[in-house]
């Protein structure tokens, strides 16, 4: 199983009854949570399946009232809880989306709740926590000294823990989606799931091979935090950085899921940080939603390899919506510096009048826009009678941005992007 591995392998199949879930276990987990979890929304993308040459579904989890599908699995478990126990009150280390979805139904059903999340926590992830009335304590730089705090003040109050992906009850609730996804396009013949610790793509591949043996199922890792692809490929990826998918940056991946997804996953692939950039920008100009990167990996993965789909009919999960509005602008900003339409140019010219209409004025025949305008004179390796102009321009596209650099270059101006 690896990121270069050939879309029509052999499937490995687990033997029934050996696996530590069950469809059974699946369908009673959306008993458990009808009504109180949505059914969101899974639409064929007619613009994607167009750009990547396959058919594309979308399962719009970041439509959830937490913005992310971890409420399926936190309800799925809590509903599981004592009397004894929800009385005592439970606790769970999250970087954000389990928290929230443990913290709104704990309220919902009068449970006392405690998170414990990572420093360096999204923002909007840690007052979207607190906003549903659990208390929250800043623990650790990771997610795994998030969770060893966690037990640790678990065991002295008496709390259950809650752990955000390695319990069968939790894979069971997040299972329900491919439950839904399969009933809506039941013509999917592949599934591409972030991973993290593995509880949502474990859960949904029960379903699949389940309901659909054939069914192609790839999991998808930030290649900064390629955990569940060292367990599986026996590698050693580095895993360091800050990732825009701060929601799969797991260091250490369930040992139950671990187990489900050796048995029943085809591949694991990993995408880098512009891919998933990328795929939050795409879905922002193209499906109008608003995704983070955890939940855009799966279509960074299909938009980095289109020859590995082509054809297919391929399911998304969009898992997340929970991400900071400067982050979001800072993507999107960055998209367009990467499509040519947005540049940053240094242009030396004469510290004489006339010469910044000249550069405006052969930007204004290339159609270019003005968006910046910044002169250098002192901070400069540049003679006394020369200044540095620093500009932001916007253009169509590059093949409009290379116009600009030949008139201003035959222009007899010194430009660099």
């Amino acid at each position: 199983m690896t990121s270069h591995s050939s879309p029509d392998k052999q499937i490995a199949r687990a033997e029934p009854g050996s696996l530590p879930l069950s469809l059974a276990d699946i369908t009673a987990a959306a008993a458990t949570i009808r009504g109180a979890v949505a059914v969101t929304e899974c639409n064929q993308s007619r613009t994607l399946s167009e750009i990547c040459g396959c058919n594309v579904w979308l399962k719009f989890e970041n439509h959830q009232f937490t913005s992310t599908f971890k409420e399926r699995g936190a309800l799925n478990r809590l509903q599981a809880l004592s009397s004894e126990e929800r009385a005592r009150g439970v606790i769970a280390m999250s970087a954000g989306n389990h928290a929230q979805g443990v913290a709104y139904h704990a309220r919902r059903l009068g449970i006392p709740a405690t998170i414990v999340m990572p420093a360096g926590t999204p923002m909007v992830k840690v007052e979207n926590t607190r906003r549903h009335g659990a208390e929250v304590i800043i623990s650790g730089q990771t997610l795994e000294e998030a969770g060893a705090f966690a037990r640790e003040h678990a065991k002295a109050r008496g709390l259950t823990l809650i752990h955000p992906y390695d319990d069968p009850l939790i894979m069971a609730g997040n299972g329900t989606i491919a439950l839904e996804m399969l009933e809506v396009a039941p013509g999917l013949d592949t599934l591409v799931v972030p991973i993290g610790g593995g509880g949502l793509i474990s859960g949904m591949a029960v379903v699949a091979r389940s309901l659909k043996p054939e069914l192609r199922i790839v999991g998808v890792q930030a290649q900064l935090y390629p955990s569940m692809y060292n367990a599986i490929n026996g590698e050693a990826l580095p895993m360091r950085g800050d990732t825009l998918a701060e929601g799969i940056a797991v260091k250490a991946p369930g040992r139950i899921t671990t187990e489900v997804i050796r048995k029943l996953i085809d591949d694991i692939v990993l995408v880098t940080e512009d891919q998933i950039e990328r795929a939050v920008a795409t879905l922002i100009a193209i499906e109008k939603t608003v995704v983070e990167g955890a939940g855009a990996a799966g279509l960074g993965a299909l938009l980095a390899a289109p020859d590995r789909y082509r054809g297919r009919n391929v399911g998304l999960v969009l898992s997340g919506g929970n991400i900071d509005t400067r982050l979001i602008a800072s993507v999107l900003t960055r998209e367009l510096a990467r499509e040519g339409r947005l540049t940053q140019l240094a242009i030396d010219i004469p510290d004489r009048p006339g010469r910044l209409a000249a550069v405006a004025s052969l930007l204004a025949e290339a159609g270019a826009n003005i968006i910046e305008v910044s002169h250098q004179r002192t901070f400069s390796d540049l003679p006394a009678k020369a200044t540095l102009l620093e500009l932001v321009i916007e253009t169509r596209d590059r093949a409009q941005l290379d116009e600009v650099m030949v008139r201003l270059g035959a222009a007899g101006f010194n430009v660099r992007l």
